[in-house]
């Protein structure tokens, strides 16, 4: 479940004991704040120390810089070095403890273990923290914490890096701490997170995606815990948590594999900036340092840059141009893929032809060199050669009893290349469309620029005519929206990233209808990948979830049972009465308690137009493909860009049936609708969307 599902509603939710009844937790939660006061303080002090040391010993290297020999000027510099170090990591620890002072832990599990008389407290928090030498609170990733996700009172286990623990839970009890006060404990002997995630969703949004450690759920908990599968490929509806679920699995990779794994060796791969931004609060939140973020325009930039050029994404459904839609679909398939796979299978013999080669009493037959060629089939077209002139070389090298002038490898390379029929990766590009008898796919819309649906076929094209600068740093990269993507995409990546990866997404909130790509081909093209689906929705109430349900024609969507306003679909005698409509909807907004409202358009220039008349009155915010941050507020945005935000309310002007009739279409008022937590109104003029019939009842 998703972080920004846990910050919904406004209703409060009863807790099933209030925190008075436990006078042993208030004592212990004062026990542990004095602790933590102790332990900052040290910390501190240590800070201070260490700062002492190197301002110090920066002095004295100034103060002697002229009588200290190379040696023991070198031996300064490393000292300087290490206290530098030290320093960090002390500072490291202070931040920690600072940050566990706020809210130390979330929950308590009394667990006797099979064998034992009585049963041992354990509090998890967000990190371990450890005060001389006693182990006070457990960091929620060790494995005794899997019990609090998996098991309710009774019986109960673990698997420890020693084997399996098996015994009873005695006790489970649930906190909400901050600002180092109890705001609440619950204590129970049915599923407590079902209290407290009431409470959680019932809050209102979020700038920034927060943790759900209290909260995740026992199907979740089993997704972020799976450190054996390779590569993991996650199906998740609207609002199931997806994205937050893959981060919390990444910081338990981060802990699980510490001695080999660092946040420096995994990067996401994410729609836009603005959805990077919204994200980037997880991981430093649980004691991680933030992921490196990509974007596929990232990737083509460092790859092709001084190659050849290529153009943005054009949004499909602001471009009336069939034959534009025709090359865009043509090359969204896992057909298209193996087509280019099966020119390069070829590509040997249709573009190198072998010569003899001759350097004065030396030579190499045609026969040889096509060979060899052949041989180095793992390599690409232009590596094959440069291997090739390296081994004539040698072999002219070992012959050369008379101390002969022998040509050089450059010279060689010069004479092999050549041998090509074919000499750059455009000429290749032309040639493969015209090898598939269609060169009316590939249009140039300037000379030596692509159009965006070209960028990654002739980067994999590239690879295997010139190579690729394959990513070693990377050991785990994480691909969000995966439905948004084409198979040739994934075939690059693949090659670039040849480490674990998590993919997630879901294939019923594509807005692209010219991708013609589907669940089944990702899975063909992940044949080894563990797959799961992720079917409850967390973050809407119940009616907005069934609601949207109805529309976006989604059977396996669970709706979680939290109540709230029935979405409201409103006719409008025009479009000026549908902007006063709107109005009226962002002054009711502004005199409430919620935090955030989405207006939400069908297209980037709809949502720009209505940018530019809102702003005259309101203070408000557009979300653009150029924007790189998301804040509170009034929010005007496009179904594109509003992919995997969240806002208290939403508004979605223009349900007409003229807008949304297509398939395509309904998925995009899906989404719309999907990104409301409490309150969810549509607009209409004229006729309404077919997509409504069910739900004119309640409009006025």
């Amino acid at each position: 479940m998703n972080s920004k599902q846990q910050s919904g509603g406004r209703k409060t939710i009863p807790a099933v004991q209030s925190s008075i009844p436990f006078p042993d937790e208030v004592e212990h939660l004062t026990m542990i704040n004095e602790k933590l006061d102790a332990s900052v303080q040290c910390a501190n002090n240590t800070v201070k120390k260490i700062d002492r040391e190197y301002a110090d010993a920066k002095r004295y290297m100034a103060d002697y810089r002229g009588e200290i020999d190379p040696h023991g000027m070198f031996q300064n510099e490393l000292a300087l070095k290490q206290i530098d170090l030290t320093g960090a990591f002390a500072v490291g620890i202070w931040e920690k403890i600072a940050k566990l002072k706020e809210s130390p832990y979330f929950a308590r599990i009394d667990f006797q273990t099979n064998g034992e008389a009585e049963a041992i407290k354990h509090y998890i928090g967000r990190f371990a923290f450890t005060h001389e030498n006693e182990l006070l609170i457990l960091d929620w990733r060790t494995p005794i914490a899997s019990m609090f996700y998996d098991y309710e009172i009774g019986q109960a286990g673990y698997d420890a890096p020693i084997g399996r623990i098996d015994g009873k839970l005695t006790r489970k009890r649930q906190f909400k701490v901050k600002n180092g006060e109890l705001e609440y404990a619950i204590e129970s002997s049915v599923n407590i997170q079902d209290d407290v995630l009431q409470r959680e969703l019932s809050r209102t949004s979020d700038e920034k995606m927060k943790s759900i450690i209290a909260t995740i759920q026992k199907e979740q908990n089993k997704i972020i815990r799976n450190d054996k599968a390779k590569t993991m490929i996650i199906q998740g509806v609207a609002g199931s948590g997806k994205t937050s679920i893959a981060l919390h699995r990444i910081a338990f990779l981060l802990y699980r594999f510490k001695d080999r794994l660092s946040a420096n060796n995994v990067a996401i791969l994410s729609p836009n900036k603005v959805f990077g931004d919204y994200i980037a609060n997880v991981l430093p939140e649980l004691g991680e340092e933030p992921l490196c973020e990509l974007s596929f325009w990232d990737i083509a930039d460092a790859q092709l840059n001084g190659i050849i050029q290529f153009e943005r994404d054009k949004d499909p459904l602001e471009i009336d141009d069939s034959k534009w839609d025709e090359r865009a679909r043509f090359k969204s398939t896992i057909d298209f893929v193996k087509k280019i796979d099966e020119y390069i299978e070829a590509l040997p013999s249709l573009i190198f032809e072998s010569t003899d080669y001759v350097f004065e009493e030396f030579s190499v037959t045609a026969d040889w060199i096509k060979k060899r060629f052949f041989a180095y089939r793992s390599y690409p077209i232009k590596k094959r050669l440069e291997l090739i002139a390296k081994d004539i070389h040698d072999n002219f090298e070992s012959y050369n009893f008379m101390g002969d002038e022998i040509p050089r490898v450059k010279a060689i390379l010069k004479s092999l290349t050549a041998m090509l029929k074919i000499k750059n990766t455009l000429a290749l590009y032309k040639h493969f469309y015209q090898w598939l008898e269609r060169p009316h796919l590939l249009v140039l819309p300037k000379k030596q620029t692509l159009e965006w649906s070209d960028a990654f076929s002739f980067l994999y094209l590239h690879r295997a005519f010139h190579g690729l600068k394959e990513s070693k740093l990377i050991k785990h990269l994480v691909i969000d929206e995966m439905q948004d993507y084409t198979p040739i995409k994934y075939a690059v990546i693949n090659r670039l990233y040849s480490c674990p990866k998590t993919i997630l997404g879901d294939f019923g909130q594509s807005i692209n209808p010219n991708l013609l790509h589907t669940l089944p081909e990702l899975r063909e093209l992940y044949s080894d990948a563990s797959y799961l689906e992720l079917n409850k929705s967390y973050r809407s109430s119940y009616e907005i979830i069934t609601f949207a349900k109805d529309i976006g024609q989604v059977e396996k969507l669970e709706p979680m049972l939290r109540h709230g306003d029935v979405p409201m679909v409103i006719s409008c005698t025009n479009k000026q009465d549908e902007l006063l409509k709107i109005r009226e909807k962002l002054n009711e907004f502004l005199q409430s308690d919620g935090v955030s409202i989405g207006i939400i358009l069908k297209t980037n220039s709809a949502a720009k137009e209505m940018y530019k008349i809102l702003k005259q009155d309101y203070d408000v915010q557009h979300i653009s493909m150029d924007s790189t941050h998301f804040a509170n507020g009034i929010s005007v945005t496009s179904v594109q860009m509003s992919k995997g935000l969240e806002f208290d309310e939403v508004i979605v002007p223009d349900v007409s049936e003229d807008s949304y009739s297509s398939k395509c279409e309904r998925g995009l008022l899906y989404i719309a609708c999907t990104r409301a937590m409490h309150k969810l109104t549509l607009l209409y003029t004229g006729k309404p969307s077919l997509f409504l019939s069910t739900h004119l009842e309640q409009s006025f």
